[in-house]
């Protein structure tokens, strides 16, 4: 076969663009941090990153819910911490208008005390938050205490198929107690009457007390719950996010000695391509 100028000239030219594209690469990936700048250099891996990187956004997503639904839990086992407090102070009212001891007057000023405290409640079981109120089921943007406390539930989902209900339902808790015809009410008009059937609402008084007490146990172990699964998204995001680097960040050192090696290639390229090319026949004209 016949080896001419023009074709060794053609293959060191063929070979020293190889040279520059594979030299321009390891540069991209060098600067970008990236195996792949567009999809075209390894769609496999690119289709691959689209997935993990979806993988991460719902993550991203279910941590932000989780903190939502903290936020409900919190300010819920937070307001019915107050509740429990005012009740308990509507039952020691309660038990000192019951041994008979106060006057007429005495027990008017205690009726006062118990209607502020049954303000305080109704200020409770309208507790917001970002806006929602927390005690009205799913009508969150109606006030409890002027709806009658409706019932709902609102879930999150923060894990695939996994959801939590967020609220704890008002109604049960506050609806009967604060109605006009309620517990509170009953031992406000008897106050008021001087009735001295105000120590038999004992009863119904620590009814509501253990209804509190049996939400902040379900809230206790709703909080226990969200804390296993931010701790599992935890765990999740960091490994989404290690496989997610596997598969497009570059090894540094790596592509540093590569880039290193491909530049020594290249420049005996050069130097071997400028000693073929030399020798022409103008050369011998001189």
């Amino acid at each position: 076969m016949r080896v001419t100028q023009s074709m060794l000239s053609n293959n060191m030219l063929r070979n020293l663009s190889n040279s520059y594209s594979r030299l321009d690469k390891l540069q991209d990936q060098i600067s970008t941090q990236k195996k792949f700048t567009k999809p075209s250099d390894d769609p496999v891996a690119a289709m691959m990153g689209m997935n993990y990187r979806t993988d991460l956004n719902r993550i991203e997503q279910y941590t932000r819910n989780i903190g939502e639904v903290r936020n409900w839990v919190d300010s819920t086992d937070d307001a019915l911490d107050k509740g429990v407090l005012a009740l308990q102070r509507i039952r020691e009212l309660t038990l000192q208008a019951s041994n008979g001891t106060l006057e007429g007057d005495q027990r008017k000023a205690v009726a006062e005390e118990v209607k502020q405290l049954k303000e305080h409640l109704q200020n409770i079981g309208d507790t917001q938050v970002g806006g929602k109120y927390i005690f009205n089921g799913n009508q969150t943007n109606v006030r409890p205490s002027e709806s009658g406390f409706q019932s709902g539930t609102i879930e999150l989902e923060v894990f695939s198929g996994i959801k939590i209900p967020v609220n704890t339902e008002g109604k049960a808790l506050f609806g009967d107690m604060l109605s006009e015809d309620g517990d509170i009410q009953k031992l406000i008009t008897a106050l008021e009457s001087n009735d001295p059937a105000v120590g038999d609402m004992l009863e119904n008084i620590d009814k509501n007390i253990d209804n509190f007490l049996s939400a902040r146990a379900q809230i206790g172990a709703k909080q226990n719950r969200v804390d296993l699964m931010e701790d599992r998204l935890s765990q999740q995001e960091v490994f989404s996010t290690r496989i997610l680097s596997d598969n497009e960040d570059i090894d540094m050192e790596k592509a540093i000695i590569e880039l290193t090696t491909q530049e020594s290639i290249h420049r005996a390229a050069l130097s071997v391509g400028a000693r073929i090319i030399q020798p022409t026949l103008t050369d011998f004209l001189r």
